[in-house]
This record gives structure tokens, sequence and C-alpha cells, in this order.
């Protein structure tokens, strides 16, 4: 019954080591993560701007065309369907420019990120197996006492007699 609770305790002590452990982890890298998540938006949110300003540009000048070609009746007919399609086109092109953009800043972001999130893990990993052997090795020094390393090299030793006694094929 000794044995099952020192386990239980061993296992809980394990299980507190590990929530500290993540818990601290979270608090420490919490902050960094949003604030590139912060900067990334920033990025997108500054693309998607200028598109909207190339835009209406884009169509200011659509509509100065119109405006000043209002008085000639055959010829602004003319001019209204050209300065149209190329508003439209114009149009067309800064979306599919700020599609394209934005496109390209998510999948830079994605790729940060999950490389972001690989050398953190990579490094959590690291730090967790040095914790690891660390506890082992002092849990292994306080256990290891030398009377209790005598008891283990005495049974060694008669395991080694025991079997080297035994006739039969080795």
């Amino acid at each position: 019954m000794s044995g099952h609770a020192s386990a239980t305790l061993d296992f809980l002590g394990k299980l507190v080591n590990f929530l500290l452990l993540f818990g601290g982890l979270f608090l420490v890298l919490r902050k960094p993560v949003a604030a590139l998540l912060a900067k990334r938006t920033g990025a997108v949110g500054e693309a998607i701007r200028r598109a909207g300003d190339d835009r209406a540009a884009s169509e200011a000048r659509a509509a100065e065309a119109r405006d000043r070609l209002a008085g000639l009746e055959g010829r602004v007919r003319a001019l209204k369907a050209e300065a149209e399609a190329e508003g439209r086109r114009e149009a067309e092109r800064i979306a599919a420019a700020a599609r394209a953009e934005a496109e390209r800043l998510k999948k830079l972001t994605r790729r940060e990120l999950d490389d972001q999130v690989r050398r953190s893990v990579q490094g959590l990993k690291a730090f967790v197996a040095a914790r690891a052997t660390d506890l082992a090795r002092e849990r292994i020094r306080r256990r290891l006492t030398p009377e209790t390393q005598a008891v283990l090299i005495d049974r060694s030793i008669d395991r080694l007699s025991r079997i080297h006694e035994e006739p039969g094929p080795r």
C-alpha cells in the first residue's frame, strides 16, 4: 500500500510540475505572440487601406473625366463609356492587387507563425528534456545512498553468482 501512495504522490508531483511549467510558458509566450499577431494585423490593414485609397483615387479620376465632358453630347458618350470601362478595369485591378497582397500577407503570416510555433515547440522540448533529466538526476542522488548502492551491488553479485553456478548452455 505504501508503494501505491508513493506512486500517487509521484504522479501528483509530476502533474503539478507539468501544470507549473506549461502555465509559466503560457504566461511568458502570450504577450510576444499577441504582439506579433497585432503587428501582422496592422500590416494587412495598411495594405487594405492603401488599396482603398487607390480605388478612391481611380473613382475620383473617372468622375472628373465625366464632369469635364458633360457639355459635349456626342463625345460625352464615347468618353463616358471609356472612363467607365477604365474605372472598372482599374477597380478590378486594384481589387485583384488587394486580394493578391492580402493573400500573400496571409501566407507570409502563416509561414512565420508556423516557424515561430515550430521553434517554440523545439525550445520547449529541449527545456522539458533538460528539466526532466535534472529532476531525475536529483531524485536518483537523493534515493541512492551509499547503503542503497551497496545493497544493489550485493544483489547484482548474487544474481551473477547464481547465473554462473547453474549448469547448462549459456
